[in-house]
């Protein structure tokens, strides 16, 4: 099973709380999950989809978007962003 871009998918109740605790947009999520700049199979089933990103007056962090593929949509389960970017980068 690979990783591919995505332009459909839904919004757990997970995934939305977690977005707006961490002040991720749906925007921002849209963008990564379109083009990610890498994608990586985690187990059977769910990917993790990450970009770089520049968020306003701060410096570059990843954006991981944690996504259940093998649903019809795809379901975003969470998202976080990493000033650790060295360590999740392959």
């Amino acid at each position: 099973m690979s990783c591919p871009p995505l332009i459909e998918y839904v919004l757990t109740d997970h995934a939305k709380f977690e977005m707006a605790q961490r002040h991720i947009s749906e925007a921002d999520v849209d963008f990564v999950l379109a083009s990610p700049e890498q994608t990586e199979l985690v187990r059977l089933g769910r990917c993790v989809y990450q970009s770089k990103i520049v968020m306003e007056s701060e410096s570059p962090k990843l954006l991981r978007v944690f996504v259940d593929v093998d649903r019809d949509p795809p379901e975003v389960v969470t998202a976080y962003h990493t000033s650790k970017i060295n360590k999740y980068w392959r």
